[in-house]
């Protein structure tokens, strides 16, 4: 088993390999505008480390949001597009799921990411590998419950839930996590998702309405 997999649904544009056992390689940047750039070379670059080559990879994994539209979809469409060139399987695998993972938390608490527009993306898990619930969109005030919170998105608003609620623990998806995640569910036999994006607004935006008639 040689899992390649990444995210592009929050800043961290990140990937990882994994072998069935560890993590072998991985690389991330923060950067929230150029998703489309980095992914690629992040790519390359764990695939270097590792000294190993695409074509020995086995199973590719792409975080499948929730997220913002065009960052979710970079990560998405580059592993529609590897499964087909290598004939390989292609997965997707819930972004805040990652953030669970890589919280350790033996829970009950709450995974948080950024959603803009000042709200978040967030779920509900019974411990670091189980959600209980969600993925949901919400503002933070409208986030139920006093759970403890992990994630980026509990940080931002550390003020509205509570500074003693958020935990310390990784604050991005990490291709780490996530391929370690995804590792120990096709181990297990557990069917993973298509590689299909979980959209919880529409995308901002629209096509253009017909331009209004103007008469003399």
């Amino acid at each position: 088993m040689l899992v390649l997999a990444f995210d592009t649904a929050t800043p961290a544009v990140t990937a990882a390999l994994h072998d069935g056992e560890r993590v072998l390689a991985e690389s991330t940047t923060i950067d929230a505008r150029r998703h489309g750039e980095l992914l690629v070379p992040t790519i390359e670059t764990v695939l270097r480390e590792a000294g190993a080559a695409l074509r020995d990879v086995t199973a590719i994994v792409a975080g499948s949001g929730p997220g913002p539209y065009t960052g979710l979809r970079v990560g998405l469409m580059t592993a529609q597009a590897l499964s087909t060139a290598l004939d390989i399987p292609a997965y997707g695998l819930c972004t805040l799921d990652a953030v669970a993972y890589g919280s350790g938390s033996t829970g009950p608490f709450l995974a948080a990411t950024d959603a803009r527009r000042k709200e978040v993306f967030w779920a509900r898990y019974a411990d670091f590998r189980t959600r209980s619930d969600g993925p949901h969109v919400d503002r933070p005030a409208d986030v139920p419950g006093e759970l403890p919170l992990v994630g980026a998105g509990a940080g931002m608003y550390a003020e509205v839930f509570g500074a003693e609620r958020v935990l310390e623990a990784a604050p991005y998806p990490y291709a780490g996590f996530m391929a370690a995640l995804a590792a120990e569910r096709l181990a297990a036999g557990v069917e993973l998702d298509p590689p299909r994006p979980i959209y919880l607004r529409r995308p901002d935006a629209v096509v253009p309405k017909a331009p209004k008639k103007v008469t003399a």
